[in-house]
């Protein structure tokens, strides 16, 4: 059922969106140019309150979402498409990013003829950063902060299509499950907790390190040799023997085990070698680390 508003009631309600603080209401020219925009355009932020010439509305936008703008306000000027939502990056003032979200429709004359579009924008800054933090929710790992196995499998398989070199190292604590049967499990958290931040100091910065199980680890070594990824991960289960070795006198003591693969052919393949090698690494060495040698 349709609502009929008349023109005193149509000034109140322009009225209305004049006073708010998030959204603005904003008039084009069949060019683009804006002709007129509600107060809330200067409060965001979006133009200097000096501004003595109204700017274009491609001037309100980054450089990476003009086009998609552009599109919108096309649709509006040629009555096309109306009233689509589109969401935009502001242009920087060197502050952080700020999200919008726009409707526009076409102004019509009393002859029946397009000559401009008429905009609602809104901020949706807090809407953006409730959906990165939902995002992040499902890519890490809430105990370590790590990124979770979910990421992880997207990262390789990337990384794999993409035919970039490096490797693959799986990491499992050995003896864990007793661990936490022995001690509780806040003390088993610990240990992941230490374990991860250990992995973290001695990785290189530009290793993508997860947690994908229980006791089990997995970090991504681009654009690296299979001898350079042996030296790396045999210098983290070196400092775990070391720590054991002077720390014996009846604590517990942490060790693991550690599998290498080169990446490349499949995802399925590259994670077969290098459970493979874990597995080895485990079951020959009880603590150690087993490289595969074989070419993906």
């Amino acid at each position: 059922m349709g609502m009929q508003i008349t023109q005193q009631e149509s000034h109140a309600l322009y009225g209305l969106l004049a006073e708010s603080s998030s959204d603005i209401v904003l008039k084009t020219d069949r060019d683009g140019f804006i002709v007129h925009a509600t107060p809330a355009i200067e409060r965001l932020g979006l133009l200097p309150p000096d501004m003595l010439i109204w700017p274009h509305i491609l001037d309100l936008v980054d450089d990476t979402h003009v086009a998609a703008i552009a599109a919108a306000h096309s649709a509006a000027i040629s009555g096309k498409g109306q009233g689509a939502r589109v969401e935009f990056l502001a242009k920087g003032n060197g502050e952080s990013e700020r999200w919008f979200e726009i409707q526009l429709r076409s102004l019509i004359d009393h002859r029946n003829r397009i000559y401009g579009a008429l905009g609602i924008m809104r901020s949706i800054d807090d809407l953006r950063r409730l959906e990165d933090s939902l995002f992040t929710a499902t890519m890490t790992d809430a105990l370590t902060g790590l990124t979770n196995r979910r990421a992880f499998v997207c990262m390789l398989e990337h990384l794999v299509r993409d035919e970039t070199q490096g490797c693959l190292a799986l990491f499992d604590i050995n003896r864990f499950k007793a661990i936490n049967i022995a001690h509780g499990q806040s003390f088993g958290d610990k240990v992941l907790v230490v374990f991860s931040d250990l992995l973290r100091t001695l990785m290189r910065r530009s290793d993508i390190i997860s947690r994908i199980g229980s006791e089990s680890f997995a970090v991504i070594l681009p654009d690296t040799s299979i001898d350079e990824a042996r030296e790396a991960c045999g210098r983290l289960i070196d400092t775990l023997s070391e720590v054991g070795e002077r720390t014996r006198s009846g604590k517990v003591v942490i060790t693991a085990s550690a599998g290498v693969a080169l990446i490349g052919g499949s995802l399925d393949a590259t994670l077969r070698r290098a459970e493979i090698a874990a597995f080895l690494a485990r079951t020959r060495r009880g603590c150690g680390l087993e490289v595969d040698l074989q070419a993906p």
